[in-house]
């Protein structure tokens, strides 16, 4: 935990509770540098890419490598854990397996992912996708922040250069094997350490309603066309899809001008919908989708809905699942995931893993998230000998 102590001044979020740290915000690139300084002393070779992920090698780069880490970019308002436990737990494992006299004998890197969550500029594992392709870097280039900032002008003044974003060969070609230490999101373990088997189909869709601003008291209720009653309604249409196991959450709603007497001209709302597969997922917001078009059209407005990100039912690799638990011993458990990770991103390219850590509360995206100092101690543990068993 000392090493989470170490950043857990940076990035306070006093208002909301716990921490904001988005990509390439001031925050962020503060818990890079303490990153960078982490991993050189070390005697790790720190090496950032052209999309603005931290890439730091024990041993020199090449083929056939093992790569850990996860990122340090949280929601707005999140926990101390999600994120910053896998990369303080991959240079915890280091430490381990250096204590125990052991070198691998293939290269090892931990990477830090920049804009996992998506806090800033809305598409998650931002730093993945462009890493695989998956998202295309004049499309990302393009994405704007609640400031107008855009990614690429954030990403230039960090030092990076939006026009060389994008897939990267090179890198994906010395992957042999990624595993991400993550602590659990939900209540799904009794024990500290668990595998996860696969991530749930999810995306995240933009509703914009669009009526007609007016005087909050001089304009009459017949006389309106107000976005805000459709964009209600459809908050409570997610809530009425979300059955059989599927998620759907509004977390987000911004009015045009936010006035507290003025009719709003329109209205964004961001859905966030999960479900066990692609089929029931597109099923889940189609419907949101139709009660919000009726809705809008009852009112006089009309809805616009952009898909802003998505992201297929991920099952990780069966083969090194099987490898990581001859390690870690037979009885560790595994379960699925609701929530997206880089290595959901990098599961299509590479063999990939994910390890959880125990979460007593089940709570996460919020200030409240927590994991014993006990059961960290067992993740990086579990990571370390995972890593041994991978490399020797």
């Amino acid at each position: 935990m000392t090493d989470l102590q170490d950043i857990s001044d940076v990035g306070r979020d006093r208002r909301r509770g716990g921490y904001s740290r988005h990509g390439f915000d001031k925050v962020e690139l503060e818990l890079r540098a303490w990153f960078a300084e982490e991993a050189t002393r070390r005697g790790i070779d720190v090496r950032p890419d052209r999309n603005g992920n931290i890439w730091a090698w024990w041993g020199k780069p090449g083929p056939d490598a093992v790569i850990t880490g996860s990122h340090l970019d949280s929601v707005p308002g999140g926990g101390a854990f999600d994120g910053p436990l896998g990369v303080v737990s991959a240079l915890q494992a280091v430490d381990l397996l250096r204590a125990r006299g052991f070198t691998p004998s293939r290269p090892l890197a931990i990477v830090v992912f920049v804009e996992e969550e998506g806090g800033r500029f809305g598409v998650a594992c931002l730093g993945s996708r462009l890493m695989t392709g998956a998202i295309a870097p004049e499309v990302a280039a393009k994405l704007t922040d609640a400031d107008g900032v855009t990614f690429g002008e954030a990403a230039h003044a960090s030092g990076f250069d939006p026009l060389r974003m994008g897939r990267d060969d090179r890198a994906l070609s010395y992957l042999s094997a990624f595993v991400e230490l993550h602590v659990e999101q939900g209540r799904g373990l009794d024990v500290p350490v668990g595998l996860a088997s696969s991530i749930l189909a999810h995306g995240r869709w933009r509703y914009t309603f669009t009526g007609e601003g007016n005087h909050a008291g001089a304009t009459l209720i017949e006389d309106r066309r107000d976005p805000m009653l459709p964009a209600a309604q459809m908050v409570l249409a997610a809530r009425r899809a979300a059955t059989s196991g599927a998620r759907a959450t509004v977390g987000r709603l911004v009015p045009n001008p936010g006035g507290t007497n003025v009719i709003p001209s329109s209205v964004d709302v961001w859905l966030d919908a999960r479900a066990g597969d692609e089929p029931r997922t597109r099923e889940v917001v189609d419907r949101i989708t139709a009660a919000a078009r009726a809705a809008a059209e009852e009112e006089g407005c009309s809805v616009r809905v952009t898909e802003e990100s998505w992201g297929g039912t991920v099952h990780f690799d069966a083969g090194l699942m099987s490898d990581i638990r001859g390690a870690l011993g037979e009885g560790t458990p595994d379960l699925p995931t609701g929530a997206g990770h880089d290595a959901g991103i990098l599961a299509a390219h590479v063999p990939t893993a994910m390890l959880f850590v125990r979460n007593p509360t089940g709570i996460s995206h919020a200030p409240d998230e927590f994991a014993e100092a006990d059961d960290c101690a067992a993740g990086v543990v579990a990571l370390a000998t995972t890593l041994e068993h991978l490399t020797r």
